[in-house]
């Protein structure tokens, strides 16, 4: 169904109100476009998004779920995910997306979890597929939704249903905090806020788009999972509100094959992609050049990077290794967010060259930061600015009093802006203060641009002096055997002393593995760790995103309980099967 103009709202205010006026623009070249593991499409238009949002909006009705209810969505990157999120938005639900079960060695951990999100969340459904529903008994006996399992083979067999109307202020979704340092915590968007977040990514986009270029030209490509902030509000919400067409990767394909995602920026003229900083490092290291046979990335003007820490080596080796494929090293985009802003805070300048300078060691150690020459002899660590706030926000740095510090000096990161959540549905304590976000990370200020420097919880403080667990982390990356980025480094206080452990995950583990490791951080950092223990590959405890759990590997492994994943086996998983049957069968009895 086309709208007629008059129907068309002059400045929708809900991520509903923008589906309807993209479907009503009946643009056939926007919309959203699936590709499969052998880069096959599947293409819906704007319009056809609509009227299948429409259906699962009746469905989600005949379901029992009321406008305001939370909606649970346990779905990979494929059609049935938007259906849902979309059908969510016109019926006035919340939209929940939660992770699949992809780490099928530790399912008994992602039961535990994902039943204490769902109730955190207070999730009365909860839509899936039948191959994933096929795993969730166990999950489903610890939390009952009480408008059961909806699987998304059937949302659009729903009846057509009007679009309920609904406030800016009312909940728009809700999204999980990282969980790196503490359980993931059901962060509370309005729709106030996350348009804020998506008109603020837009304005980053205007200002590298010429004059006579449409917006709408402007075409997205991303392999981020739809669970993720960075890959639905960054990814797929620019696109609905801009009416423009984008390009969705499952995951679990790039990671397979990391040269779809360039390839696609290719094919379909991409010209903003977000990613963290390890899919760079894996493009550069994995993707063989004739892969890339007759690629042109010359398109992609906005190669964000975030979510994790930014290594200056990344940028440099990924703009290095694609420039003969037309790629321009300007692209690089380093961002700063967080769930709890909605997603972007601070954006490095699209229009030049990414920041990145050398520090002294021993300066920032104490508090300070202060540019160096490595040249020089100095023990130096290299930070990649993350730029200046986006169109609203404004950052602070703040000592632990309260209070904000000079250009130069680290401390607590403080953001204040348009897309702030409005509390966790967990009842929680806020880390909003008189409209101020307590972030958690620590970072400092130069000429108005942030540079980041570590979270909070996780700094390792040693004989007075403070060090970032990711510098002693990427000291043992070069180091053969070590698998890169699978490091974890805690303070672990013992008879009154801070000690420092470091786990390693190998890949392929020898006898002088630990020494190296420790010989390593010790030329890197100035720091000689108590303990370097190497693990086998998936040892380490990780996020939904991938991020490893630092606080949570110390625990296990003090406790016994740091082991490898079950090996994923053909009678593991009918046992695991078996296992979710019988947990189905005890909650229906």
């Amino acid at each position: 169904m086309r709208l007629a103009p008059t129907e068309l709202p002059d400045s929708p205010q809900t991520l509903g109100g923008y589906l309807v006026r993209a479907a009503s623009l009946d643009r056939r070249h926007a919309g959203v476009r699936l590709l499969d593991r052998r880069e096959r499409e599947t293409w819906w238009t704007w319009p056809e998004l609509y009227e299948r949002a429409r259906h699962t909006a009746g469905a989600l009705r005949q379901a029992g779920v009321a406008p305001g209810d939370r909606v649970a969505i346990v779905l990979p990157t494929k059609t049935g995910f938007l259906d849902a999120l979309l059908g969510c938005c016109l019926a006035g639900a919340v939209p929940t997306p939660l992770y699949p079960p992809v780490r099928l060695g530790r399912l008994e951990e992602y039961h535990a979890r994902t039943a204490a999100m769902l109730q955190a969340a207070d999730c009365r459904l909860l839509i899936t597929e039948p191959r994933i529903h096929r795993l969730l008994g166990q999950t489903l006996v610890r939390y009952r939704p009480a408008c059961g399992v909806l699987l998304d083979g059937d949302l659009t067999k729903g009846p057509s249903v009007e679009p309920v109307t609904q406030h800016p202020d009312d909940l728009c979704m809700v999204q999980f905090s990282s969980g790196t340092t503490v359980l993931p915590k059901p962060v509370a968007l309005s729709h106030r806020a996350v348009l804020a977040q998506v008109h603020a990514i837009i304005d980053q986009i205007r200002t590298n788009t010429p004059d006579d270029v449409p917006l709408t030209s402007r075409a997205g490509v991303s392999w981020l999972p739809l669970y993720h902030d960075m890959g639905l509000i960054g990814g797929l919400f620019p696109a609905l509100v801009f009416g423009s067409p984008t390009t969705l990767i499952p995951p679990e394909v790039f990671l397979l094959r990391p040269a779809i995602w360039l390839r696609a920026l290719s094919r379909y003229g991409g010209t903003i992609s977000p990613a963290p900083d390890f899919a760079y490092a894996m493009c550069t290291e994995r993707i063989r050049d004739e892969e890339l046979d007759g690629c042109d990335l010359s398109s992609w003007t906005m190669a964000l990077n975030g979510a994790e820490p930014i290594r200056a080596s990344t940028l440099r080796a990924f703009a290095e290794r694609f420039a003969r494929w037309g790629f321009r090293s300007e692209a690089l985009t380093p961002v700063y967010g967080l769930s709890e802003a909605a997603l972007a805070v601070t954006f490095a300048d699209v229009n030049a060259p990414y920041v990145a300078h050398h520090y002294d060691a021993e300066a920032l150690s104490q508090g300070f930061a202060r540019r160096a020459d490595p040249a020089d002899g100095t023990r130096t660590h290299e930070l990649v600015s993350v730029g200046r706030p986006v169109a609203g926000f404004t950052v602070e740095i703040r000592d632990a009093a309260g209070d904000p510090v000079a250009d130069g000096q680290i401390g607590h990161i403080f953001a204040h802006g348009p897309s702030l959540m409005q509390r966790y549905l967990d009842g929680t304590e806020s880390p909003i203060v008189h409209g101020w976000l307590d972030t958690g990370d620590l970072g400092f200020l130069a000429d108005g641009a942030l540079t980041v420097t570590g979270r909070a919880k996780d700094l390792i403080v040693l004989r007075g002096k403070n060090h970032a667990p990711h510098d002693i982390e990427q000291a043992v990356d070069p180091v053969d055997g070590v698998r890169t980025g699978c490091s974890a480094a805690v303070a672990h206080i013992e008879e009154g002393h801070e000690r420092l452990f470091v786990f390693v995950e190998a890949r392929s583990p020898r006898t002088r593995l630990a020494e190296d490791c420790r010989k390593a951080i010790l030329s890197r950092t100035g720091v000689e760790p108590d303990l370097v223990a190497i693990l086998e590959p998936g040892t380490l405890p990780r996020t939904s995103s991938g991020k490893i759990r630092r606080g949570e590997s110390l625990r296990r492994w003090t406790s016994g309980e740091l082991a490898p994943p079950s090996s994923v086996t053909p009678w593991m998983l009918a046992g695991a099967f078996a296992d979710s049957a019988l947990g189905f069968f005890g909650r229906t009895r």
